[in-house]
């Protein structure tokens, strides 16, 4: 499966693994990259030391090209992007932030350049700023979200009329029949969160994995729409979210009830009353914990079952 994205980023498979917080540290990053697709090490959950420790037993683990997802309105965003070009990371995820910021400096270092966008608006934007592909991620998907609420078969062909960059779909992917979806829609590749944060080589909690996996369809619900769109697992948290939304709470209201490290509460420490349990709509559709190597390999014999199936009708 070669194409202009697996050219750029020196890849098997079109298929790159979600940065999401306390999931993506080294042991799924190399995981993903030795079994044919791109690994991210998710710095949004990192401080920029230990960073460079999973970036340097990341690249202890594995020969093939990873990158780091880089959420920009991280706190200590600088010291991370330092990290990388002392590390000299090939490539960069970045998200949450505008990519005029750092994508020169990045790419003068060699940095092959990816940034996150919700709408074909910010990807014409992305394309200005320089990047070198664009990643559209649909509001299915599972964490923060864009304010637009537009879901993935709707954004892909949106994206694709709007830039000519090498175009990644994102939100609600986890087989391989959708993933041949994507790619009709005009997409060069898929990144896959859910899927991969429900992994083995996952680090989040066995408790997060495990009422990810009996998820049905609608036990996700996005919230904070006027603060941080940001798409949950119907728990306790979420209720008092809802709560006080539904009662018109202000922002300083909403903060005070988010408080700080309920993600890590909740898909790192497995506390899953009261913390924060982001999760992409498609997790209903997985119902067991396997290895990246096993994911993978389901994923493309899918994806070559679906595109089978198509071929009668050409």
């Amino acid at each position: 499966m070669t194409n202009r994205l697996t050219d750029l980023l020196n890849i098997k498979y079109p298929v790159i693994q979600g940065g999401m917080v306390w999931c993506c540290g080294w042991r799924l990053a190399s995981a993903v990259s030795n079994s044919g697709g791109l690994g991210l090490l998710g710095a949004g959950s990192m401080s920029p030391e230990i960073l460079r420790e999973h970036i340097q037993k990341c690249r202890a683990a594995t020969a093939q090209p990873f990158g780091v997802n880089v959420p920009l309105i991280y706190k200590d965003v600088e010291g991370i992007i330092q990290v990388i070009m002392e590390e000299r990371i090939p490539i960069v995820v970045s998200s949450a932030g505008n990519p005029k910021t750092w994508t020169k400096q990045m790419k003068d270092k060699g940095i092959t350049v990816i940034h996150v966008v919700s709408s074909s608006k910010f990807a014409q934007k992305a394309e200005e700023a320089g990047v070198d592909a664009v990643i559209a991620e649909g509001f299915e998907a599972g964490g923060h979200n864009g304010r637009e609420e537009t879901t993935t078969m709707a954004l892909i062909p949106q994206v694709r009329r709007a830039v000519s960059l090498p175009l990644i779909a994102a939100g609600g992917i986890a087989t391989g029949s959708q993933m041949l979806a994507a790619l009709c829609l005009g997409a060069d590749g898929v990144q896959i969160g859910t899927l991969f944060a429900l992994s083995e080589e996952s680090s989040a909690s066995p408790e997060f994995k495990r009422i990810c996996t009996e998820l049905k369809e609608g036990d996700t619900q996005l919230v904070l729409k006027n603060l941080s769109p940001t798409r949950l697992i119907k728990n306790a948290y979420y209720e008092k979210i809802k709560a006080a939304e539904d009662r018109g709470a202000n922002t300083e209201e909403l903060l005070e009830i988010i408080g700080k490290g309920r993600t890590k509460l909740g898909i790192f420490e497995g506390n899953l009353i009261d913390g924060e349990l982001e999760i992409g709509q498609v997790a209903s559709l997985i119902r067991k914990v396997e290895s990246v190597e096993a994911i993978i390999h389901c994923l493309i014999d899918d994806y070559n079952l679906a595109l089978g199936k198509l071929k009668p009708l050409l």
